[in-house]
């Protein structure tokens, strides 16, 4: 009998991968992107929470006799910032506050809060009734940020993480556009009642959805991330998933291990004063100055108070369609971005995707400026102040702004909105990975504040066609310091990217592209260091 040596490497592969190549790579994979769609559905519920601001505003401030309410300017920008002014305290204490509880179950339990939020909104007679409920929807949904996030790296293998993670602002996109098309055929109390559906569908899918296990093993619950990691990996047995939850605890006990050597010595006091010093050398300041500069542009520039106003701009420049219908097309036109800006960060980089998203923000605003401007409207439309307009016919040229405001919606979410939030993940050092995350979100709910705080007072200082001149000057200033400031960190490793902040090297401003024929994932060295003697000849006799 003959035995090919090929028949010996078959057998020797069955015998050490068979359990696992058992399981298709989309079995393996449908499971998580299970968990993860089931995570989006309660960040939908905080874009409800964040879309349903731009259709009460024109709600509240209609001046009709069945209308209980009626809003002055500094009520609306009140009701159109104060979400956004206490999401940052929330991200502050995510990581402190949920960590005890775990990542699954904090995610279903700040849901809780999201449906008292719109019963609030339901039965709300008062205005402080508006901004409780819309301060505590802004807090919770910065709560669920620290979960979130670890949950979809904590459960996700590495060629699916990247793609998972990115939906995450789809899903809020998604929310925010639910609620404009809601707003468009339904009054602003039916809406709140219709948005409860969204919490309690996450809380019910969150039941059956399982844990992270790093978290688990973390706190000594071996068992049960066993059969986490083997719901995740495929629907497959215990067994499949040991050599991973072994690798996951050596991690674990070596990351503890060597912050035990390093600290036993020290007094309590002493470790926490040279914990904070990561938080003032070049590795965390300078990548925080960048990250918070680009928040900065990226709320600055007219794409986050049109998300707000969106019925007042549109009422404001005379939209030739039904304002609401208006705004459903702009939520339709962010959404497309998100989407285009996965290819545009994958085929063309981070840089680019800058420069092109940056100068289609900064051209639209110009346009928008200078339509106000020939139009001769200088205010914000109002039951008492109707814009004036010129010699123009309205009906020629109001396309105009309709379509500028549509696309300054879609180049502002091709890119230049997500690209801090992709950055945030990868410019931060190791040991202040977790908490320079959380401060640099909670400077980005800062700035989304504070620019839907002073939108419309900086409208009356420097009229309509003042205000989006000086956000297309923004545009242009911005575009030159990102040339200079932003390095290209897609395709390189954290370590480079660390290397390059803390000025040891430099990471260029090309795109790092994996050679063709390149292996993905860990390899068992021990198939591929030797050539086996049964390789070296192709026919071996069998003694048997």
């Amino acid at each position: 009998m003959t035995i090919t040596g090929n028949d010996i490497v078959n057998q020797i592969t069955t015998g050490v991968n068979g359990s696992s190549n058992r399981l298709s790579s989309l079995r393996k994979a449908m499971p998580q992107i299970l968990a993860v769609m089931v995570k989006n559905v309660v960040l939908i519920s905080f874009g409800l929470t964040v879309g349903y601001v731009t259709i009460l505003i024109p709600a509240l401030s209609e001046n009709v006799a069945s209308n209980e309410f009626h809003l002055d300017n500094s009520q609306i920008s009140w009701i159109g910032s104060i979400s956004m002014m206490c999401v940052p305290i929330g991200c502050l204490i995510s990581g402190i506050v949920t960590d005890p509880i775990g990542r699954r179950r904090s995610m279903q339990i700040i849901n809780i809060p999201f449906i008292i939020c719109w019963i609030i909104f339901y039965f709300a007679n008062q205005l402080w009734h508006f901004y409780f409920a819309l301060a505590m929807g802004g807090f919770f949904g910065g709560l669920v940020e620290a979960p979130i996030l670890t949950y979809v790296s904590e459960i996700t293998q590495p060629h699916l993480r990247g793609a998972l993670a990115a939906s995450s602002s789809v899903a809020v996109i998604a929310g925010i556009l639910i609620e404009f098309i809601l707003g468009t055929f339904l009054e602003w109390r039916t809406v709140a009642l219709i948005s409860c559906v969204f919490p309690v569908t996450s809380f019910c899918l969150l039941c059956f959805m399982p844990e992270s296990p790093h978290w688990l093993i973390m706190n000594n619950k071996i068992d049960k991330a066993r059969k986490s990691l083997a719901w995740l990996r495929g629907w497959t047995s215990l067994e499949d998933v040991e050599e991973e939850i072994q690798n996951i605890c050596r991690s674990q006990k070596m990351e503890e291990s060597q912050k035990g050597d390093a600290t036993i010595h020290r007094s309590f006091i002493r470790r926490q004063l040279e914990s904070a010093k990561g938080y003032t050398k070049k590795t965390f300041l300078w990548p925080f100055t960048m990250v918070a500069f680009l928040y900065f542009l990226s709320h600055f520039t007219g794409s986050t108070t049109l998300q707000t106003y969106a019925v007042k701009l549109f009422e404001t420049l005379q939209s030739p369609i039904d304002v609401y219908y208006a705004t459903i097309i702009m939520g339709a036109a962010e959404l497309l971005g998100c989407i285009v800006s996965l290819f545009l960060v994958k085929y063309c980089g981070k840089r680019i995707m800058a420069f092109i998203s940056i100068t289609g923000v900064g051209v639209c605003d110009v346009i928008i400026g200078t339509y106000a401007y020939v139009m001769n409207i200088d205010t914000f439309a109002s039951s008492d102040n109707t814009p004036a307009a010129s010699n123009f016919e309205f009906d020629d040229h109001q396309w105009v702004a309709l379509g500028t405001l549509v696309c300054l919606a879609f180049v502002s979410h091709c890119g230049f909105r997500a690209l801090p939030w992709i950055l945030i993940g990868e410019i931060y050092p190791h040991d202040i990975r977790a908490t320079g995350c959380g401060i640099s979100g909670a400077i980005s709910y800062v700035f989304a504040f504070a620019s839907n705080k002073v939108f419309l007072q900086l409208g009356a200082m420097l009229t309509i066609p003042g205000i989006y001149w000086f956000y297309g000057s923004l545009s242009f200033v911005g575009l030159v310091c990102i040339y200079f400031i932003l390095p290209e960190t897609e395709g390189k490793s954290l370590e480079a990217i660390t290397d390059h902040f803390s000025g040891k090297s430099k990471l260029g401003n090309k795109v790092q592209r994996s050679k063709k024929g390149q292996l993905c994932g860990n390899i068992n060295l021990a198939f591929v260091t030797t050539e086996p003697e049964y390789r070296q000849k192709e026919d071996v006799d069998s003694k048997l």
